[in-house]
């Protein structure tokens, strides 16, 4: 049973056909012709003129032997509607891509007739706005107008929502890409742990969006032989097992929410795995931990909604990459209108990585400094060009 109403759709494409599918048999030939260069002395001209049975021929060649990198010329622009939050961040953590999703900023929570969202959901949500917008009116009504304290409200308050809440994106990938995201997600159908509500649902959502991707015409049995038997990137095991290094590359394991995940594996030059912890662990917003009573309050709403993985459920993050690509991370996210956990994690990675080339005396501590002194607009080799006369946001000392 449809459970999310998930519908995909191909934006204007030069193999998009009327009736809104794929011309995939067309996009193959192309590949095909495309796949000749390396060895044609007169080059595409004479490729796309050839007879088509020679076209086929090489296709044949290629797309049954694993050579599929030239089906990566042919990118599709889709738009997918109704897709789960979680399982957007499951195709934003794979590498071939190009997306813009709604942000939470802008969307308030809004619970429809059929809409998965809870009604406890919805009555959490806006209560939890409301405090929000208090809290930070109070402290920030100098620096913030209104409608930025509303929307920030809004972020906040979306903490208490599904990770499984409806979203919509445009996302651009290959026709290779697609075919092997479809594969791997069937190679997680299969091997779903059935008293797992969280891997079930995940599986749900999956084998619908299987379906629409069938029938926009896209996917192809000869793209998705994995015959290499990889699996999504997102998901790991054991990662208490993981090693933490700081070097000219790195590795580190820390907790964060499905929101801050959400944000960090969108920087496609470090690689990022989750595994659920064992017992429930919330974010608490740094604008409500200085109230005990407020704490005390979020907690008890969390847990009112656990069942349903509330965005602001932790979960155990590892991330790897270069050292290079982390400071290119900074230069995203040590800044004042970064979304604050995010922050607060890239932060603290900075100091434990300053620290670390510190004490085994890599040479690149002589660099790190340059990166210590506050937000990004701080940093000798990055220019802004909208400064926030913000204070605490330049110092990384805000709490929202």
């Amino acid at each position: 049973m449809k459970r999310y109403d998930t519908k995909v759709s191909i934006l204007p494409n030069y193999f998009l056909k009327e009736d809104g599918t794929y011309n995939k048999d067309e996009a193959i030939k192309l590949s095909g012709q495309i796949a000749g260069i390396c060895y044609d002395k007169e080059g595409y001209d004479h490729l796309k003129n050839e007879p088509e049975e020679k076209t086929m021929k090489r296709v044949d060649m290629t797309i049954n032997n694993g050579h599929h990198s030239v089906y990566d010329h042919l990118e599709i622009n889709f738009y997918f509607e109704n897709v789960p939050k979680i399982l957007a961040m499951v195709l934003n953590n794979e590498k071939e891509y190009t997306t813009s999703e709604k942000s939470a900023r802008y969307t308030p929570v809004e619970r429809t007739e059929g809409s998965i969202i809870t009604k406890e959901e919805e009555t959490l949500y806006n209560k939890w706005k409301d405090i929000f917008k208090f809290k930070i009116g109070k402290k920030y009504s100098n620096i913030f107008n209104e409608k930025k304290i509303d929307k920030l409200a809004q972020e906040n308050a979306r903490y208490l929502v599904t990770v499984f809440m409806p979203t919509k994106m445009v996302y651009t990938t290959s026709l290779r890409q697609i075919n092997y995201i479809a594969s791997w997600m069937e190679e997680y159908i299969k091997n779903v742990d059935a008293n797992n509500i969280f891997q079930s649902k995940l599986a749900e959502a999956m084998y619908e969006f299987i379906e629409e991707l069938h029938r926009v015409n896209v996917l192809d049995e000869r793209l998705m032989h994995n015959e290499k038997h990889r699996e999504l990137s997102l998901f790991g095991k054991d990662l208490d097992q993981k090693e933490v290094h700081f070097g000219n590359v790195y590795s580190t394991l820390y907790k964060g929410s499905f929101a801050q995940l959400a944000q960090a594996h969108r920087h496609r030059t470090l690689d990022y795995q989750m595994e659920m912890t064992e017992e429930k662990e919330y974010f608490v917003p740094p604008i409500i931990a200085d109230n005990a009573e407020f704490v005390e309050m979020w907690l008890y709403d969390m847990n009112r909604v656990k069942d349903i993985n509330p965005q602001g459920e932790l979960v155990k993050i590892y991330e790897c990459g270069k050292y290079e690509d982390f400071i290119l991370k900074c230069k995203e996210r040590l800044c004042s209108a970064a979304q604050l956990e995010i922050m607060m994690q890239t932060k603290a990675t900075l100091t434990d990585y300053q620290e670390a080339l510190i004490k085994n005396g890599n040479p690149l501590f002589k660099d790190i400094v340059n990166y210590t002194h506050g937000a990004r607009c701080t940093f000798p080799d990055f220019d802004c060009t909208q400064k926030c006369g913000f204070a605490e946001g330049v110092q990384l000392t805000r709490k929202i």
